[in-house]
């Protein structure tokens, strides 16, 4: 008789880490899925805005054509890689919105050699909003890259690993940088010569 209450105290205490373990997965999943969505409601915004400052910037640019189309196509390209995004699909985005960050910083350059335009008032503003979301892009992105490894590593650990099949886990990749001017060190010269 006490060797079948041990045997039924096992069998409940392996049915409780069970569920335990398949509802931490799903959880982690979940969180996943929402820190990645948080990075596309900060993108969306950023979306919105280049617009905005586009308009704002094209009539005193006129020459300066092509930097504007390459923000444009840039733009475009990364919204047609948001649409469908997933975690699954998270290289893709990266890719598309590094070529836009890119396109974006020789456009705000391009901005900083106009002194008339930067004191506009709506351009100042515009790029105020850009750099604001810039960095909640940042910290969401951050966000993304714990939740995504804590999910990552509970799926591989033992015994947490012989549930992932059932909750249907699978790793995510994390958010990297794609482009190789945003991974080198700037170099920064404060000698005055």
């Amino acid at each position: 008789m006490l060797f079948l209450i041990i045997m039924l105290a096992i069998a409940v205490g392996l049915v409780v880490w069970l569920i335990s373990a398949y509802n931490r997965l799903i959880s982690l999943k979940n969180q996943t899925v929402n820190a990645f969505k948080q990075i596309d409601i900060q993108l969306k915004r950023r979306h919105d805005l280049i617009p905005n400052l586009v308009n704002a910037v094209k009539g005193a640019m006129n020459f300066e054509k092509g930097t504007l189309e390459a923000v444009t196509s840039a733009r475009t390209a990364a919204v047609s890689a948001s649409a469908s995004s997933s975690p699954e699909t998270i290289s893709k985005v990266a890719a598309a919105e590094g070529l836009l960050t890119t396109a974006l910083g020789r456009l705000l350059a391009v901005v900083e050699a106009y002194p008339d335009l930067k004191s506009t008032g709506n351009v100042s503003q515009l790029q105020e909003e850009l750099a604001s979301t810039e960095n909640r892009i940042s910290q969401a992105r951050l966000t993304y890259n714990d939740t995504a490894t804590i999910y990552n590593i509970s799926q591989s650990q033992f015994p947490t690993l012989l549930v992932s099949g059932m909750a249907g886990a699978a790793k995510v990749d994390l958010w990297e940088i794609t482009e190789e001017g945003d991974k080198s060190v700037p170099n920064v010269d404060l000698s005055l010569k």
